[in-house]
């Protein structure tokens, strides 16, 4: 990001050049609007395909590091679109990317990468229903391909039915629905988000755990649950890490996915989660390869790749590194 910066002659806020990472919180409207300032101030950053490009490949590299098999990469098109001729060739260069980096994932250890197009909830339905019609146009089951649509942004903004024919368009197509609800707001919004959009996935929904109901309708529809530690507790969703659900949620019997959110702002990436899962939530091994088992099949990995990462996870269960333990 300082890089971009630099390079295109731009000025980040302090707190993204120095004291890093930023103090976050999104308890209320203008602690949400500091933090979306910066996430915007950081994605303005990106401008132009050579940007785009290094994005992609060097978040399935990190990720790819820490032993990520899999990375499915959430996109708004709308952000690059001026910089490369509309939203189609910004979206066409993310899966041309994940394309290449993912052929190539055998020999630089890389992360294979699926990407999600996400509408803004900031932004007009119409909006939603032109990118839900885009992403349809590249979907598939594959890397380099379209596998989801998302909702992003203040879930406390907007009308969550608005969105409900943008979401229909996409389901029609096959798209894995991954909307976000249930983090800034409580079960209710939950409630709403499975009656109107029919999720398969939910970005968050940690706060269904607030009405045993909800948590139960849940649980019973095998929706899950992209559950990050990291993230809530830098946004004030929960005031200490001990406070985030992840144990109570798994031992309801909920599918938790667990993910980082957004490293870049929370400097806390996915195997930091699996850490907190351990030294925080008191997760032993079979409990952590519960957990990154039941993140796979929540997935869209293709079929080879879910295979061998549940067998190198049974294997790792059988002789868990010496650090492990």
């Amino acid at each position: 990001m300082r890089e971009m910066a630099t390079g295109h002659g731009m000025r980040l806020p302090e707190v993204l050049r120095g004291g890093y990472p930023p103090q976050l919180s999104a308890a209320d409207e203008r602690g949400w609007f500091r933090f979306q300032r910066l996430y915007d101030a950081a994605r303005h950053c990106v401008q132009g395909e050579a940007d785009m490009r290094r994005i992609v490949r060097e978040a399935a590299l990190t990720d790819g590091a820490e032993g990520g098999r899999w990375l499915e990469i959430q996109v708004d098109p709308t952000s690059y679109a001026p910089f490369v001729g509309g939203i189609t060739p910004a979206l066409e260069i993310v899966l041309d990317e994940a394309r290449r980096v993912s052929a190539e994932a055998a020999v630089t250890g890389a992360a294979q990468v699926g990407v999600i197009v996400a509408a803004s909830r900031t932004r007009h339905p119409l909006e939603a229903r032109t990118l839900a019609r885009l992403a349809a146009k590249y979907a598939g089951d594959r890397p380099g391909e379209v596998l989801g649509f998302g909702l992003s942004n203040d879930e406390r903004r907007g009308n969550t039915g608005d969105f409900e024919r943008a979401f229909r368009i996409a389901a029609r197509a096959g798209l894995t629905l991954v909307p976000h609800a249930g983090e800034l707001l409580g079960p209710d919004a939950v409630t709403e988000t499975l009656d109107r959009l029919h999720p398969d996935r939910l970005g968050h929904g940690v706060r269904s755990m607030e009405d045993p109901a909800v948590l139960r309708r849940v649980v019973d529809s095998g929706v899950a649950l992209e559950v990050c530690p990291g993230s809530n507790v830098s946004l004030g969703v929960y005031r200490e890490a001990p406070d985030v659900p992840l144990r109570s949620l798994v031992a309801a019997g909920a599918t938790v996915a667990l993910g980082a959110d957004d490293p870049l702002l929370f400097d806390s990436r996915l195997l930091d989660q699996y850490e907190t899962a351990r030294t925080v939530h008191g997760l032993d091994d079979a409990e952590l390869a519960d957990l990154a088992r039941a993140s796979f099949r929540a997935s869209r990995a293709p079929q080879e790749v879910l295979d061998a990462a549940l067998a190198d996870i049974d294997a790792w269960l059988a002789d868990p590194p010496p650090d492990a333990a």
